[in-house]
């Protein structure tokens, strides 16, 4: 899990981060910690490790997922646990 950002340092200016790129990127995957952009002093951007963002993507997808079928469950589209199991289990016998 992608750690706090640390408000003394970890909030930048876009010229900032032009002007030393590889630095920050290099402390953001170093740190875990992400780094804010800002641009005219309001923030422009998040700078991420990609194994974070990853995960981030992941709980998103899984988050739509879990509304999804609550969704589904409220309009009376659900499937008992017994009939899935039955289902899944015939897939995988084939």
């Amino acid at each position: 899990m992608a750690r706090q950002p640390r408000l003394s340092r970890d909030i930048q200016p876009l010229s900032e981060f032009r002007a030393n790129t590889a630095k920050f990127v290099r402390r953001v995957q170093e740190t875990g910690r992400p780094l804010v952009l800002t641009q005219h002093g309001r923030g422009a951007a998040v700078l991420l490790d990609i194994a974070e963002y990853e995960r981030l993507v992941e709980r998103s997808e899984l988050a739509d997922d879990v509304r999804t079928a609550e969704a589904q469950l409220e309009r009376g589209e659900g499937v008992d646990h017994a009939a899935a199991r039955t289902k899944v289990l015939g897939r995988l016998a084939k």
